[in-house]
């Protein structure tokens, strides 16, 4: 595995020479960059771990940068460096979503754990290591998870449908004392509340017209582990009553059954409704809430940590070409722009249906922004005006053709159907070096 990439974008040379060997002697691989300018121009060849960049730069300064990258990378960490009377300016940065920031004259230590931690920000945490993000929210929940994990209290995860809660509550086991045993999982809003019953509960042969066979319930087979309730807040009020009766007196009674059986679970459950205001319509247990909600967790909707958005687009992407034999890289910079910018009423669920529409439709090695915006059936929230259009084709253009030929100038030009000198003048335009395609697979 090549070690991280980090790109170094500062005017000072002599700064820019001496990260360079400082981050290379820890063990990372570097690029740099002497503006703004050229380090956007580096973003475009090759995507780093993380951006080191000083705050006060002649043209483009670094929160200037750093909006740029937020705005196509959200996810990519950014670290500023700045002098002591900017650093209002850093904190400021800070809480727009900059990683971090040093004052200079720092120490390299500092910098090297800042960095660590910043490259280190892409990975969920390993005993999560099948939930995807980056988000600042879902960190903070999922370490409440592995805290509430060593407890056995009840757990009762709210947000809206398509939000992970399930998978959340899977984490929530495999982070408890009860890992080992099965973990159970039943859509209360699925079911017919007569099959409902049976499946919770249980059966003995007889019990029931076509109940040819004994029967265990869920609660049964999820006996020394973590019973799931998922849409518990569209459970039947008779059927509250009885599970109410299992989580105090840990036994239940199939149906038909004249003996009691003990049983002991742990139970999760997950809703998208108020249920307080259930409560209130006499349609949910206040007393079963209080059992259920001793530890109330919130699952944020996409919309609030649309930094996971692109890491969990490539996921779903990097899943169906495997799944179907696609060849479907990723999605084009617009395409990735409107995933960023969509509502996402349904959440992650809407999210991975949208990828599947397209991977679906797709005939190019990048899934274009016009088929996102038909998965999304909607246009998008901004249109640029024209010549905002034209500038941003024509970067992306340029940089694919470089990319194309290894910065080879001539064959580009003759590619573009354009003289060198023109080419070369629509290279300088948009601050582009030959020299950066090169061997940047090597890198």
């Amino acid at each position: 595995m090549k070690p991280p990439l980090v790109l170094v974008v500062d005017d000072d040379a002599d700064l820019r020479r001496l990260l360079d060997m400082r981050l290379q002697a820890a063990g990372y691989r570097v690029l740099t960059a002497a503006s703004g300018e050229e380090g956007l121009s580096r973003l475009a060849v090759e995507r780093p771990r993380a951006v080191i960049t000083d705050l006060r730069m002649p043209g483009m300064d670094g929160m200037q940068l750093f909006e740029r990258i937020h705005a196509s990378d959200p996810a990519l960490p950014v670290i500023v460096l700045t002098a002591h009377g900017s650093i209002p300016d850093a904190v400021a940065a800070t809480q727009g979503g900059v990683f971090g920031y040093l004052t200079k004259p720092f120490e390299a230590s500092e910098l090297l754990a800042l960095l660590a931690r910043a490259v280190g920000a892409v990975q969920a945490p390993a005993r999560f290591a099948e939930i995807i993000t980056v988000s600042p929210l879902m960190k903070a929940l999922l370490d409440e998870i592995a805290l509430v994990g060593a407890s056995d209290a009840s757990v009762l995860l709210q947000g809206e449908s398509g939000t992970g809660k399930e998978m959340l509550a899977r984490a929530l086991h495999r982070s408890s004392t009860r890992r080992r045993a099965p973990f159970v999982a039943i859509n209360c809003a699925a079911i017919p509340e007569a099959l409902l019953e049976s499946e919770l509960f249980g059966h003995v042969r007889g019990a029931f017209t076509g109940a040819d066979s004994a029967r265990r319930g869920l609660l049964q087979s999820a006996q020394g582990g973590t019973l799931f309730l998922d849409e518990i807040g569209d459970m039947p009020l008779p059927l509250q009553a009885k599970l109410l009766r299992v989580l105090q007196e840990r036994e239940l009674r199939p149906l038909g059954a004249t003996e009691t059986v003990a049983v002991d679970v742990r139970v999760v459950s997950a809703t998208h409704r108020d249920l307080e205001a259930a409560i209130a319509a006499q349609q949910f247990r206040e007393d079963l809430y209080y059992r259920l909600n001793v530890v109330n967790l919130h699952v944020p909707p996409l919309r609030e940590r649309r930094e996971d958005i692109p890491a969990l687009a490539q996921h779903f992407v990097d899943q169906l070409a495997n799944r179907q034999g696609r060849r479907v890289a990723g999605f084009t910079p617009d395409a990735l722009d409107l995933l960023l910018r969509a509502d996402w009423p349904g959440n992650i669920r809407q999210l991975m249906n949208v990828v599947e529409q397209c991977c679906a439709l797709c005939t190019t090695v990048r899934i274009p922004a016009a088929l996102v915006a038909r998965a999304l059936r909607n246009r998008p929230s901004e249109i640029p005006s024209y010549a905002e259009a034209k500038e941003h084709f024509e970067r992306a253009y340029l940089v694919n053709l470089m990319k194309l030929t290894g910065g080879q100038v001539t064959e580009a030009a003759r590619l573009a159907q354009r003289n060198r000198t023109e080419f070369y003048r629509l290279l300088q335009k948009h601050a582009l070096s030959p020299a950066l395609f090169k061997n940047a697979g090597d890198r």
